[in-house]
């Protein structure tokens, strides 16, 4: 199947940023696993990729993306939610203005 044509399923709040998207398509084990994970674990971790301000961090987090989803992992370690979706995360961010991808 060519790259584009691979069917990348998003998250629940937030689509997958072209960024994110490159990454999964590049990997097929990485997709497989990114498309087996609820419609509310892909809006995790496309939140937690697109909540850094730097390119450098961001960069970081989509190859970590991929790295721990093929190790098994389906949430991102140590975040507290997204904060877009669960009003509980939101505390956590402060006054941080996000905006929904």
């Amino acid at each position: 199947m060519p790259k584009t044509a691979q069917k990348i399923a998003t998250g629940v709040v937030h689509t997958v940023p072209a960024d994110l998207r490159k990454a999964l398509t590049s990997d097929p084990k990485a997709l497989a696993k990114w498309n087996d994970l609820t419609p509310l674990a892909r809006n995790e971790w496309i939140c937690w990729v697109t909540y850094v301000k730097l390119p450098k961090t961001r960069r970081e987090h989509v190859e970590r993306t991929l790295s721990q989803l093929k190790e098994g992992d389906r949430r991102p370690c140590c975040w507290p939610g997204c904060p877009h979706r669960n009003a509980n995360a939101k505390k956590w961010f402060g006054r941080l203005k996000m905006k929904v991808k």
